[in-house]
């Protein structure tokens, strides 16, 4: 399997407060793995430890799977915090400036980066007059000047309005699917994180403490009648040949949850019991993205 980024126990202190604590994750190329945390869970600092503008305390970090990090780095465009843009200058100044500090001759990479962010209307305007979107646009521009492999965005649709986050997303997936970048962004906006995001790590006081894909995130989220019983075997026996019902999961012995059927549980629970299950509990369960990201890392965040 194709790693772009692969960690083992990256941590970092400062003086006595660990803020990134033995992170192991793993991005594979092709993901948009979305990285979420409350404030002060480390993700900032773990994404510049990636990026090289901080150095780990200890653990090893492989780049394409290679311990070459300097010259992997190489391929990485970040957008960390807040874009480094001059607000005196246009877009088409800015990436002037970018194009030449990254030593790129071909003048015609500016025009064509300003259509694919979408900034060629931006004209003359200066970037102090600039949305916030269009500032996250020109900075991820500026990230892309030499056609990086692995894309790092931190909080690139915070405070945005909802046409920006559209825009940002569209940009997003435009840049994974047709340039196949994999991207490593953080948000707090769950639920468009959910529209694009193919895998997730979560991170809680500087921990990783769990990596999924999509795919099993939906999976724990749907809705379902959870049942505790005595005997899995017989209860799922029951639940096929005299409910008729096939879409129901055993995720750990003595427990069923079952997702057909939801507004007539009182009649699951009704042929279990005459099937002699012994039904120890039976209730709704699942919840909406955001409240399952919420429970993981501990109630609300702090933004």
């Amino acid at each position: 399997m194709d790693y772009v980024l692969n960690t083992d126990g990256i941590t970092k202190t400062y003086g006595n407060h660990t803020v990134v604590d033995h992170v192991d994750m793993h991005v594979k190329k092709g993901d948009i793995y979305g990285f979420i945390g409350k404030n002060g869970a480390g993700k900032t600092t773990f994404m510049r430890i990636v990026a090289g503008l901080a150095a780990p305390a200890s653990g090893n970090m492989e780049l394409f799977g290679s311990r070459e990090l300097e010259k992997q780095r190489q391929r990485i465009g970040t957008l960390i915090e807040h874009p480094g843009l001059y607000g005196s200058m246009t877009a088409k100044e800015n990436l002037q400036v970018a194009r030449k500090s990254y030593g790129i001759t071909r003048k015609s990479s500016v025009e064509e980066m300003l259509e694919f962010v979408g900034l060629t209307q931006a004209g003359k305007k200066k970037v102090k007059n600039f949305s916030l979107g269009m500032k996250q646009r020109l900075g991820i521009a500026i990230a892309l000047f030499r056609n990086p492999d692995f894309l790092i965005l931190d909080e690139p649709i915070n405070g945005l309005d909802p046409q920006g986050i559209k825009e940002m997303r569209d940009l997003l997936l435009k840049l994974n699917e047709e340039r196949q970048i994999t991207i490593l962004i953080s948000s707090h906006i769950l639920g468009e994180l959910s529209k694009i995001a193919t895998r997730y790590g979560i991170i809680k006081e500087g921990a990783l403490i769990e990596e999924f894909a999509s795919e099993e995130l939906k999976s724990r989220c749907r809705r379902c009648v959870k049942l505790v019983v005595d005997d899995t075997e017989r209860a799922s026996v029951i639940l096929e040949e005299t409910c008729r019902i096939t879409s129901y999961d055993v995720p750990e012995p003595g427990i069923l949850r079952v997702f057909d059927g939801l507004h007539n549980s009182w009649e699951i629970n009704r042929e279990l019991i005459q099937g002699g299950v012994h039904l120890k509990e039976s209730y709704l369960a699942g919840q909406d993205l955001e409240g399952y990201f919420m429970d993981l890392l501990g109630g609300a965040s702090n933004d």
